[in-house]
């Protein structure tokens, strides 16, 4: 059986979690966490990283600091994970669905400016796929209309948008270093705060409302309460394992990109014959193959062809079922304007087993078991 997902090893994961029992510090913000959040910090060019517990811990936090109030809107596309949703509706805001782009799955910048209210407070662009939304358009809409932007960066840790990383363009960004994702911590994920002025507010949130960070650097002889917050801090077990990661951060991108580029050159004349539709990387836009798919005609036709890859061994899924159909969605939420693609499209796409350390004859043998179906 080819897996859809294998969690990323890289050989250096049990050391790490070795020496950080070793170090008698298990709880968070160690040698491990520094290490983490250093990394982040010097590949993305983000002011401060946070590593957090999950990316949708890291969405909540960016959700506070952005001060969402119960009847604020925030407005960001059907086609994404709940939590994107989640870390808002639990501020009492309203979610405002807008249509996404057939070509790379991402919210449609023309649909937004149209969906904006009096009680819109910000923008959430999901890059799906790792494939970065048309930032430009985003931030300039958001410019104009005094929103913040929060980017939901789950899928494109080590993706750019014109040079710059994703997760550092908008106010905040969210990382997630999920088991599925192309870095892993098992469950855990990273806040990217753009403005330095905030990164106090951020800490403090983290730290339970305290100032507990400011006390460890030597800025204060004591900590204390100082304001709301929670217990954001992964333990340092979790950073362990994903520092093993990090610092071969290269080779697994080389590799998942080898394997991305594998799948795409060799389902290209399926493409040409309009069997399937492959993915649109855009013009300036630096994919980290988080996930290869492919469309198929319709839903019928996705449903027969995963029931057969999985009769040949091979792990296939589809992926989000549009959030404003569910029974949350429905609830917390309202989809502006024409849902012209979001469902049509979210009904054909088929995800493709992507990790580290796919094998070249795996990946062809998914590509000659696609081609059969369409015999």
């Amino acid at each position: 059986m080819i897996s859809f997902n294998v969690p990323p090893y890289c050989g250096n994961e049990k050391e790490y979690v070795a020496k950080a029992i070793d170090n008698h510090k298990i709880c968070g913000d160690g040698e491990f966490t520094m290490k983490c959040s250093n990394w982040i910090e010097d590949k993305t060019g983000t002011e401060k990283a946070l590593l957090t517990t999950s990316c949708t811990h890291a969405t909540e936090m960016a959700a506070l600091l952005c001060d969402i109030q119960p009847g604020d809107e925030i407005i960001m596309p059907s086609y994404t994970f709940v939590s994107t949703a989640d870390a808002f509706v639990l501020r009492g805001a309203k979610i405002v669905f807008v249509d996404i782009r057939p070509d790379t799955m991402n919210i449609d910048e023309t649909k937004i400016e149209a969906a904006i209210t009096k009680k819109t407070k910000a923008i959430v662009p999901v890059h799906y796929a790792g494939v970065a939304c048309e930032m430009d358009a985003i931030m300039d809409i958001a410019r104009r209309h005094n929103l913040m932007v929060i980017e939901d960066a789950a899928q494109a840790v080590m993706s750019t948008y014109k040079g710059k990383a994703l997760g550092t363009i908008g106010d905040y960004g969210c990382y997630s270093f999920h088991e599925t994702k192309n870095y892993s911590m098992g469950e855990g994920g990273a806040l990217l705060i753009k403005n330095a002025d905030m990164i106090e507010a951020a800490e403090v949130l983290r730290e339970k409302g305290t100032n507990r960070s400011k006390f460890f650097r030597g800025q204060i002889d004591k900590y204390t309460w100082v304001n709301y917050g929670s217990s954001y801090l992964p333990s340092e077990l979790n950073a362990a394992y994903l520092w093993a990661e990090l610092e071969m951060a290269d080779e697994i991108n080389e590799d998942r990109l080898q394997s991305w580029n594998h799948y795409y050159n060799g389902l290209q004349d399926l493409a040409e014959k309009g069997n399937i539709e492959l993915p649109v990387i855009p013009e300036g836009c630096v994919h980290n193959a988080h996930m290869f798919y492919i469309k198929a005609k319709d839903l019928e036709e996705r449903t027969r062809l995963i029931a057969y890859m999985k009769e040949n061994g091979i792990g296939c899924v589809f992926h989000y079922i549009p959030l404003h159909s569910a029974p949350a969605g429905r609830k917390f939420g309202r989809f502006h304007g024409e849902d012209q693609y979001t469902t049509k499209e979210s009904e054909r796409l088929m995800r493709l087993p992507m990790y580290y350390g796919l094998k070249p004859e795996d990946v062809e043998k998914v590509i000659e078991t696609i081609k059969n179906f369409y015999k």
